[in-house]
């Protein structure tokens, strides 16, 4: 009995010493078995830093915590760091995340990533790299971004840091065990999981971390262990929360730390001798095309495989084919054979499409080095250059000499095509801009990531009238390239909604459930066709429909309801008189005519790239790289083809039945059907 009463008190003072709020530095302790401690690390995950208090608060407590403990030799931060990827949030986390008295390794998720207003340039300029690599005590590790950048579609560790990681895994010695650390889980939630194993296998990699699912769970990567950490959020409780990860000579254990409490550890798993390989045999890639369900096979005329991520349109000219990758290169292929002919280098990133006018030889594409380039389209020489205050993400649209476009500054522009020269700003933007405008000689149309859709006079740039559907930004009419015919405007939004709005008046017409951010125009305009999240493409009349029962007036114009462009020349100022109030009450919308819906295979989806016609077949993108083509006339498949793993930005139909594509993962192509 004696003996029990010690044994008891020595655990007592054992959990005091270890474990006591408020000492200055706290002893998270050893393992039981005493086997020798390699590396001990803090491991975060999804803190969503906003303008929510609570999530900066969590933080800024986790951070404390952690300077307060001893024995922890680094801190890992494994992706979304940031809720919307602004440069406000990603400096204000910086701010705390710097108060650590440990180094720190750090990655970018979802989150920092596809709302990124400075084309994902702020997070690595801020944090210094895009992926790591060292060694700790013998111990390697590695980490990846993975996307997916700027465009919604499953993640995608970018182009260049698998070429990076195929060589860091060609050369590290196969005898030092490696930890993995990417935002995303190991399978198919993120499309090349599987390059990603089947390199990881060459080496010996003891566990894949992630975070994303805000939980604590276990994975079995084909062999490989992998380890899901939680969100360092309190979520539904009252305390924010991280990993302790330690390993020893034989083992890595896993325990949550809370409210500066370390709990027993939720899993351990032995530390494995390397044996030359994982699990089963690595996978392939496939890259077939898919079997076509009807009529002629397509086929590739020739694929250009490019070093780094390509997230925009090719544009088409001079027997040419014009791309931009995220390494900040314009290049120009030709459209023969898909060799290079020229390349024109700016500084940053670009998500812009480029955009070609075969009248004046001349080729416009914006950068996130804050830069509207011009080119000469047949040598890639720099004609003129615009300055932004911050990144050219939007994409040109050239309409009668002018180019319209918007920026992440809070500004739309239109400039002369032939000089360079501003012919007139709007500066009042509320959000970011990532789309194509629409032009013609009614308006210019586009979207902002703040949830508005603005309409332009095309020659002055007064604002004649502003849309919202009244949600929150991350539902915005902002990745879609809006369409216009028969007085309408076309939208899409991610609350898997289509409008379509009076271009006159920026009145709803109507509203249906389905889509996202894909739509398209039929070549006469009469049909506007619309990819939903789930298997199904919708084809409506851009003519009829059947007004609400009662209708309102549209809102009355203001002075007051928005700010006046400012002219870049020394013309007067245009009034408002035209600008609708935003901020009005909705109005009862209508239904839209139904032409068809085609339940096409493709799954689920999120992929924005817009749908395009030719040759009374409606080219459908997805986001794994698959080409649904169908029959316009009745929505039916006309015939698949897989394409690539990844997003298809965009199906440019080129005459001749052959179209040019690229996909995300700097894929280009010329397929003729």
């Amino acid at each position: 009995m004696m003996k029990r009463y010690f044994i008891l008190i020595g655990l007592l003072l054992c959990f005091i010493s270890g474990y006591s709020v408020g000492s200055p530095r706290q002893d998270i302790g050893e393992p039981k078995d005493h086997k020798k401690v390699l590396v001990r690390f803090a491991y975060l995950a999804d803190l969503h830093i906003s303008d929510v208090a609570t999530n900066v608060e969590d933080l800024e407590i986790s951070v404390k915590d952690i300077n307060s403990l001893k024995g922890i030799d680094f801190v890992i931060l494994a992706g979304d760091i940031t809720e919307f990827g602004s440069d406000e949030e990603i400096l204000l986390a910086k701010s705390i995340i710097d108060k650590l008295t440990v180094p720190y390794y750090i990655v970018a998720g979802n989150h920092d990533s596809k709302w990124s207003e400075s084309g994902c340039n702020t997070f690595s300029k801020v944090f210094g790299y895009e992926h790591f690599n060292f060694n700790f005590n013998g111990i390697q590790f590695i980490g990846t971004n993975s996307g997916p950048n700027m465009r919604m579609a499953p993640a995608l560790v970018p182009r260049e840091s698998i070429v990076w990681l195929d060589s860091v895994t060609r050369t590290l010695p196969r005898h030092i065990p490696v930890v993995f650390i990417n935002h995303y889980p190991l399978d198919e939630g993120m499309l090349n999981y599987k390059t990603v194993i089947e390199m990881l296998k060459r080496i010996n990699t003891q566990v894949a971390m992630c975070g994303h699912g805000h939980s604590n769970r276990v994975f079995n990567y084909d062999g490989i262990p992998g380890i899901m950490g939680r969100s360092n959020l309190r979520a539904k409780t009252t305390h924010p929360a991280y990993n302790i990860v330690t390993i020893t000579t034989d083992t890595i254990t896993y325990a949550v730390r809370s409210n500066s409490h370390t709990h027993k550890p939720w899993h351990k798993q032995p530390v494995q001798p390397w044996q030359g390989s994982w699990g089963n045999a690595g996978h392939q890639q496939d890259n077939k095309s898919a079997t076509n369900r009807q009529g002629p096979p397509a086929k590739a005329v020739w694929t250009y495989q490019d070093d780094s991520d390509i997230g925009s349109a090719a544009a088409f000219g001079f027997n040419m084919v014009f791309i931009s990758n995220t390494a900040g290169v314009v290049k120009a292929l030709d459209a023969a054979d898909g060799s290079v002919k020229w390349s024109f280098k700016t500084d940053g990133k670009i998500f812009s499409s480029p955009e070609v006018c075969e009248k004046t030889g001349l080729l416009v594409v914006g950068s996130s080095d804050n830069y509207i380039y011009c080119l000469n389209a047949k040598t890639g020489k720099l004609k003129w250059k615009v300055e932004a205050a911050k990144s050219v993400l939007g994409s040109p649209t050239i309409y009668k000499g002018i180019v319209y476009i918007g920026a992440s500054d809070n500004t739309f522009r239109a400039i002369d095509l032939a000089s360079g020269q501003m012919l007139w700003v709007y500066p009042r933007i509320k959000g970011f801009i990532e789309a194509k405008p629409w032009a013609d000689d009614q308006g210019v149309y586009i979207g902002d990531w703040a949830n508005q859709l603005y309409a332009f006079e095309p020659k002055n740039g007064t604002l004649q009238w502003v849309w919202t559907n009244r949600k929150g930004r991350g539902l915005s009419a902002a990745a879609v390239w809006p369409v216009k015919a028969n007085g309408k405007i076309f939208v899409v939004t991610p609350e898997r909604r289509s409008h379509a709005i009076d271009a006159k008046t920026g009145k709803e017409l109507w509203s249906a459930r389905g889509g996202r951010e894909s739509i398209g125009l039929s070549p006469d305009g009469s049909t506007v066709y619309i990819k939903t999240m789930q298997d199904t493409v919708l084809a409506f009349s851009t003519k009829e429909y059947t007004p609400a029962a009662a209708q309102t007036a549209s809102p009355t114009p203001t002075a007051n309801s928005a700010a006046a462009p400012t002219p870049a020349t020394a013309k007067t100022a245009t009034s408002l008189a035209q600008a609708a109030n935003p901020t009005a009450a909705p109005t009862p919308a209508g239904k839209p005519v139904l032409l068809w819906a085609s339940h096409t295979g493709y799954g689920y989806e999120i992929g924005p790239s817009p749908i395009t016609t030719a040759d009374d077949l409606v080219f459908v993108p997805t986001d794994k790289g698959n080409i649904f083509v169908l029959n316009a006339a009745d929505g039916t498949v006309a015939w698949t083809y897989r394409f690539s793993i990844a997003l298809i930005n965009y199906i440019r139909p080129i005459g001749n039945r052959a179209i040019l594509v690229t996909s995300m993962d700097g894929k280009v192509g010329v397929i003729k059907y």
